[in-house]
């Protein structure tokens, strides 16, 4: 998830919701016509898939197997990273910080790998995929793209065969992660093809289902796909109804995200996809908004016998947490971005959103819920996570710690855990997986 898609709310906006937090009673309808818009617009950002992709980061300067880029925020973390220019069609790789000379306001990295085009200074955009592409050309693994049938839609997914391991070889396979992690940092991206079923390795009956977050694509997952590979899990990475950068047959004029209170059923029909294929059981897994998409899945499908366990990695268990956040990061007065949550929800005036329904909130709320849950769930959140604040994660684990193992990876921010740490990631997700 991203800032309402990678972009602040209009500077008019934002006045329009100061102007109704001040105004006095002489100006109360006024006040409150500037509220309700200044909470509709905000609402609807939030439900409003943004095709932007700001490229807000600076190289500076790209020297042999060197990469400068002006300090900030994002590109002083540690951990290795991806970077897109020119809309996309340029992706190189970049490592740990070499240098930072917070005099010139530089940062040096090594430049890993480039998978597309040519890196050069300009503008460009830092990703925590790491990866580009699909499972074979990013990551040398064979995969099949299919189609599932959902209930309003076509979908499109990524099936890749894991390793065939009888159960000893699994306890084998976990404790090579560290090795293993080695050999996929340093790997060449190979040029990527399809494969047909015919030539795929047999899918085994455990399966991974893999669903990203707000905003972002299919390529958020592809991280996973190792460890999973090497456990002997097939994976299917799947697409819901706004999935970016896949064709889907709308299921409107404009789809909207329902921050999981309508797309649990997409990872309902990617789970009997898998089901009909030879899945016996399912591991869930769900970054940010996907997390919010799983949790409403295990808890409203009657595909939930079917799963064996969730791993979430910086998801969101409580939207209304989330959302006062984003609204105080886009300085909005807690008055109008609590409007913002009805306009969302109430049943009046949600269609001033844009949404096929009204968002249930309360329905999205694992904190108030935790009792409800009956799945394993492993949670992986950064405490300094900037856009889905963690605290909520921290919560559920707490009331539930029969269920829940929660793993905090310092300085990561959002879904950056893996990237900061790739170790702990991945020996977490394999202890927890072999031990369902």
């Amino acid at each position: 998830m991203s800032r309402l898609g990678g972009q602040q709310m209009p500077d008019g906006v934002r006045r329009l919701a100061v102007a109704a937090a001040v105004a006095g009673a002489s100006s109360a309808v006024a006040a409150g016509v500037a509220a309700a818009t200044a909470a509709t617009v905000f609402a609807r950002r939030v439900v409003t898939p943004d095709a932007n992709r700001p490229e807000n980061v600076e190289i500076l300067a790209v020297e042999g197997e060197v990469v400068t880029l002006r300090a900030d925020p994002e590109t002083t973390l540690p951990g290795r990273y991806g970077l897109w220019q020119d809309g996309g069609k340029t992706h190189a790789r970049v490592g740990e910080v070499i240098s930072y000379d917070t005099a010139a306001g530089a940062v040096r990295r090594p430049l890993l790998g480039t998978d597309s085009g040519r890196l050069r200074p300009g503008k460009a955009r830092l990703n925590q995929y790491y990866y580009a592409g699909d499972p074979f050309s990013a990551l040398g693994l064979p995969f099949e793209d299919v189609t599932i049938e959902g209930d309003a839609t076509v979908l499109h997914g990524w099936v890749v065969p894991g390793t065939q391991l009888n159960l000893d070889d699994r306890g084998a396979a976990a404790s090579t992660v560290k090795s293993a992690t080695a050999v996929a940092a340093g790997r060449t991206r190979v040029k990527g093809r399809r494969s047909s079923r015919a030539e795929l390795p047999p899918t085994g009956s455990a399966w991974a289902i893999l669903v990203h977050g707000r905003g972002a694509t299919r390529e958020e997952c592809l991280r996973a796909l190792p460890v999973l590979h090497r456990l002997g899990f097939t994976s299917l990475v799947a697409g819901y109804r706004t999935t970016a950068g896949v064709p889907v047959a709308s299921v409107g004029p404009l789809a909207r995200y329902h921050l999981g209170d309508q797309e649990w059923r997409d990872v309902e029909a990617a789970i009997v996809y898998a089901a009909e294929h030879g899945a016996e059981e399912v591991v869930l897994f769900g970054w940010s908004m996907g997390g919010a998409i799983v949790m409403q899945t295990v808890s409203r499908s009657w595909t939930a016998d079917r799963v064996k366990g969730l791993v979430l990695d910086a998801p969101v268990m409580d939207w209304r947490d989330t959302l006062a956040h984003q609204a105080r990061l886009n300085r909005i007065p807690p008055a109008v971005g609590r409007l913002g949550q009805s306009v969302l929800s109430h049943r009046s005036v949600w269609r001033l959103a844009g949404t096929e329904a009204p968002v249930d909130l309360d329905r999205l709320d694992w904190v108030t819920r935790a009792a409800e849950v009956r799945h394993p769930i492993l949670l992986i959140h950064s405490k300094d996570d900037e856009y889905v604040p963690s605290a909520p994660s921290e919560k559920f684990a707490e009331a539930r710690p029969d269920l829940a193992t929660y793993v905090s990876v310092d300085g990561a921010r959002h879904c950056k855990e893996w990237n900061v740490d790739q170790n702990t990631w991945e020996s977490a997700v394999a202890r927890f997986l072999l031990r369902l």
